[in-house]
C-alpha cells in the first residue's frame, strides 16, 4: 500500500501537487542553463538569476512564516500557485536579463532537484497533521518520493526541445519557451487542487498557527546547521551542474537530461528506505550516515577526467543524497509543538534558501574562469562539515511526539 494507513484525503492531494511541481521543476531546471546560455547570458549572469530565484523564495517564505498565525495555509498555497503561473508565463515571453532577474526573484521557479519554494514549508505544516505520529516519517517519504519521481520524468523530458526543434524545424528558443508555458499550465492545475483542501482553510485554523516560542532554541540550532548544508548545496544546484557538464565534457542536452533522469530516479527510490533506517538507527544517524557518502561521491566527481566516471559518481551520490530529506522534514515537525509547526517549517526553510542563494553566483564565477569542478569540491566539503556538526549536536536528541 503506497499511503500509510492513517493518511487523510488532504495528504493525498498534497502529495499529488508535489508530484506535479516536481514534474515542472524537473523539466525546466535541467534546460534552464541551456536556455539562458542560448539567450547570450554569461556564466555569472546565469548564476545571478539562480541566486535571485533562491533569495526570492527565501523572502516570500519568511513573509509567509511570519504571517502564518494570521493567514490560512490554503490561501498561501493558492496565491503561490498563481505566482507559479506568472513565473512560467514570464520566462516564456521575456528575454531581457533584468526582467528575467526580477521574475526569478518574485517567482517560484526552482533551479534544483530539492524544493526551495514557498510551497514546501506551507505544505509540510499541513502534512504533519494528516497522519498519525507513527506514520509521519513514512508520509513525508511518500511526499518527497512523489516530487523526486516526477522530477526524474521531468528531467527526461528536458531532452525533448532539441528533438522537437529539429523535427518541426522550429527555433530552439521557441521550443524552450513552450516548456515554460507548460510549467504555467501545471500551476493552474495545482491551484485547482489547493481549492479542494479541507484543512488550513478557515480563520480559526490560521489563528492556531503560533509564532515560535517553546521551540525557538532547538529550531535556531537546526536552522543554523541546515543553512550550512544549503550553502554547500547551492554550489551544485541542478542548473549549475548542467552548466558544468556542458563546459567540462561538452555533453548534449539530451544526454544531460537522461543523466538527471537517472539521478532523480535513484533519489526517489532511495527515499522509500529512509523511514525504515530511521526506525532502526534514529533520525539523526540516518541523516548523517546517508549524507556523508553522498558528499564524498560529489567531491570525487569533481576530480574525474572523463564524463562516464563523473556521471557514475553523480549517480552514486544521488542514491544517498536525498535519503535524509523526509527524515529531516519529519524530525523538525516532531520536535516542535503542533501550533508552531507552520512557523518552524518556514523558519528552517528561509535560511536554507538564503544560504543557498549566495553560492550559485560564486559557482558561476568559478565556472567562467575554469571548467574544473571547484563548485562540486567546495559544496561536498561544506556538506560533510554539516553532517559532522549535526551528529555532534543532536545525536542524543530524540523526536518528541507532540501531536
Amino acid at each position: 500500500m503506497f499511503f500509510p494507513e492513517s493518511t487523510t484525503p488532504d495528504a493525498k492531494r498534497l502529495i499529488f501537487t508535489r508530484a506535479l511541481r516536481g514534474l515542472g521543476d524537473g523539466f525546466v531546471s535541467v534546460y534552464l542553463a541551456a536556455y539562458l546560455a542560448l539567450l547570450g547570458f554569461s556564466e555569472v549572469q546565469i548564476g545571478a538569476i539562480v541566486t535571485a530565484m533562491l533569495v526570492g523564495s527565501a523572502v516570500f517564505t519568511l513573509l509567509a512564516g511570519l504571517a502564518s498565525h494570521r493567514i490560512s495555509t490554503r490561501r498561501v498555497l493558492f496565491v503561490a500557485a498563481l505566482l507559479m503561473g506568472f513565473t512560467g508565463a514570464g520566462f516564456a515571453s521575456i528575454t531581457g536579463f533584468w526582467l528575467l532577474f526580477f521574475i526569478a526573484f518574485v517567482g517560484t521557479l526552482n533551479p534544483s532537484a530539492g524544493d526551495v519554494s514557498i510551497f514546501l514549508p506551507t505544505e509540510q505544516a499541513i502534512l504533519a497533521g494528516e497522519a498519525s505520529a507513527k506514520d509521519r516519517t513514512a508520509l513525508f517519504a511518500r511526499y518527497t518520493l512523489a516530487g523526486s519521481l516526477f522530477g526524474a520524468f521531468g528531467a527526461l523530458m528536458s531532452g525533448l526541445p532539441e528533438s522537437v526543434a529539429r523535427r518541426l524545424d522550429w527555433s530552439l528558443d521557441d521550443v524552450f519557451r513552450a516548456g515554460f508555458a507548460f510549467y504555467a499550465i501545471l500551476a493552474l492545475v495545482i491551484a485547482g487542487i489547493y481549492v479542494r483542501l479541507e484543512h488550513g482553510s478557515s480563520p480559526t485554523a490560521a489563528n492556531e498557527n503560533a509564532p515560535l516560542q517553546k521551540s525557538r532554541a532547538v529550531v535556531a540550532r537546526l536552522t543554523a546547521l541546515f543553512a550550512l548544508d544549503a550553502f554547500g548545496g547551492g554550489f551544485v544546484v541542478d542548473s549549475l551542474l548542467v552548466l558544468w557538464l556542458f563546459k567540462r565534457f561538452d555533453l548534449s542536452l539530451k544526454v544531460v537530461g537522461a543523466v538527471f533522469f537517472g539521478t532523480r530516479m535513484l533519489a526517489a527510490l532511495s527515499q522509500l528506505i529512509s523511514p525504515r533506517l530511521a526506525e532502526r538507527f534514529g533520525p539523526v544517524r540516518t541523516m548523517v550516515f546517508t549524507h556523508i557518502p553522498a558528499s564524498a561521491f560529489l567531491v570525487l566527481a569533481a576530480l574525474m577526467p572523463t564524463a562516464p566516471l563523473a556521471v557514475a559518481l553523480l549517480l552514486l551520490r544521488m542514491a544517498f543524497a536525498s535519503m535524509d530529506v523526509p527524515v529531516r522534514q519529519a524530525y523538525v515537525m516532531s520536535v516542535v509543538p503542533v501550533e508552531e509547526r507552520a512557523a518552524a517549517a518556514s523558519m528552517t526553510s528561509v535560511p536554507r534558501s538564503l544560504a543557498s542563494a549566495v553560492s550559485p553566483l560564486i559557482a558561476g564565477s568559478l565556472l567562467q574562469v575554469s571548467t574544473f569542478g571547484w563548485p562540486l569540491l567546495i559544496g561536498g566539503a561544506l556538506k560533510i562539515t554539516y553532517d559532522i556538526l549535526l551528529l555532534v549536536q543532536f545525536r542524543h536528541v530524540r523526536p518528541g511526539e507532540l501531536s
